[in-house]
């Protein structure tokens, strides 16, 4: 994933980040709402990325969706537990 895919194209988004910036400035990294509003942010931009790019696949079968839906499930190493 680039940069640009990782940028909701949601209008809100420059709004949703000047707010994470802000509080993030004034707060610090370990403040509860700057955690919550960088989850919320990176959880945006992942969804906008998913469905551009299922926009564009080809149709899945169900085994396919089934495993794709699992790696979402599962906590990871990198991304912790949703």
């Amino acid at each position: 994933m680039t940069a640009e895919n990782l940028v909701p194209r949601d209008p809100g988004w420059k709004s949703k980040r000047g707010e994470l910036a802000a509080r993030y400035r004034h707060h610090g990294a370990d403040d509860e709402q700057v955690v919550s509003l960088s989850q919320e942010f990176a959880a945006d931009a992942l969804e906008d990325h998913i469905r551009r790019v299922v926009d564009q696949a080809p149709a899945l079968s169900a085994a396919q969706r089934d495993r794709l839906a699992a790696l979402l499930r599962a906590p990871s190493a990198g991304g912790g537990a949703a």
